[in-house]
């Protein structure tokens, strides 16, 4: 019998605008952005692990969630603490959901950078909790999944949907955006890392007021003369934490065809939007060889799937106290298989 593997795509988050409309009494801030995510990103591989076994009598706990990490970008999250992994969180806190064992082998190939800007760890949750209610035949639509997204990230919510959308309050408010038209994007990482609560921190001035809008725009010239209307609050701050910020988006604005150069969420990634795929990449190329140090990737924005489901309403934000409460793992184990780590 071949046992089942499932496999779910991340795809960058690319804030299209980011205004911070207000600072909340927990410490959180309300925001408005408009979301959109490309055709580049990580991927999760889900099979089944081993279930609970009893040996002399005694029942021994499963051996999963189990996680290997390859990728160009696996070696960042070895040293990190697995706990916090938000792959083996999502894997947790969906079993616990569900009131199962996390009986699974997890593997994700990190394509994208760590910490910078466009929703990594955030998409790789989200791909986990997709790639699990399938292994687990829990329904895509299940409101369920956004449930326990919203407890794992601001982000979470809206990767999980993984169509252009509009977000609000902390993340967890979600509305339809309008159809976005056929546009391309070159991302640009110089290799900085940037700690979004450090963004936030250096953060002044006054807060902004939403500002989303409801036709379509007709092409990708007419996308970016709205976008140029908004703008990204944390860039400010996120250039006192990273520098380099001001390098990439000139080089990015300095490419022919460029409609729009900006950072997307807290950094350090910027894109810039083109209205062909020639144009994108000729800008790539260009920027790369200009800085081969440099995370450059080409991309398409995707559109959303005509079959798409409605958003969730009504999400709730557990209190800050309350967040990943009950979903940290056990002390991680070795997984010698892949050479990677897991936890069980």
């Amino acid at each position: 019998m071949t046992t089942p593997e499932i496999v779910e795509t991340a795809p960058a988050k690319l804030n299209l605008y980011l205004h911070v409309l207000g600072r909340r009494a927990d410490g959180f801030h309300e925001l408005d952005s408009l979301v959109a995510f490309a055709d580049v990103g990580d991927t999760v591989t889900a099979r089944p692990g081993f279930a609970r076994v009893t040996l002399r009598g005694m029942a021994l706990p499963p051996v999963g969630p189990r996680l290997a990490v390859s990728g160009p970008f696996g070696a960042a999250l070895m040293g990190e603490d697995p706990s916090r992994n938000l792959v083996i969180r999502a894997a947790h806190a969906l079993a616990a959901r569900l009131g199962r064992e996390a009986d699974v082998v997890l593997v994700l190939d990190k394509r994208l950078p760590v910490a910078s800007g466009i929703g990594g760890g955030s998409a790789d949750a989200a791909a986990t909790l997709r790639a699990l209610a399938r292994l687990w035949e829990v329904p895509a639509d299940a409101a369920l999944l956004y449930e326990v997204g919203v407890t794992l990230g601001a982000d979470v919510p809206v990767c999980l949907a993984g169509r252009p959308a509009f977000f609000g309050g902390i993340g967890e408010q979600l509305d339809e955006a309008p159809a976005l038209p056929e546009c391309h994007a070159v991302l640009v990482n110089p290799g900085v890392p940037v700690p979004t609560p450090a963004v936030f921190k250096a953060r002044t001035g006054a807060f902004s007021a939403p500002a989303r809008f409801i036709r379509a725009p007709a092409d990708a010239a007419e996308l970016a003369a709205l976008l140029r209307e908004r703008g990204n609050d944390l860039t400010a701050p996120a250039l006192t934490v990273a520098p380099v910020i001001a390098d990439v988006l000139a080089s990015i604005e300095g490419t022919a065809g460029c409609l729009l150069s900006r950072l997307s969420g807290s950094g350090a990634t910027c894109f810039g939007l083109y209205a062909t795929a020639a144009q994108a990449a000729e800008a790539a190329s260009g920027i790369a060889a200009a800085q081969p140090k440099w995370w450059v990737k080409p991309a398409r924005l995707l559109p959303a799937p005509a079959d798409a489901p409605p958003l969730p309403r009504g999400l709730q934000v557990p209190a800050r106290q309350d967040l990943g409460q009950d979903m940290a793992p056990p002390p991680p184990i070795p997984f010698p298989d892949t050479g990677g780590w897991g936890v069980g």
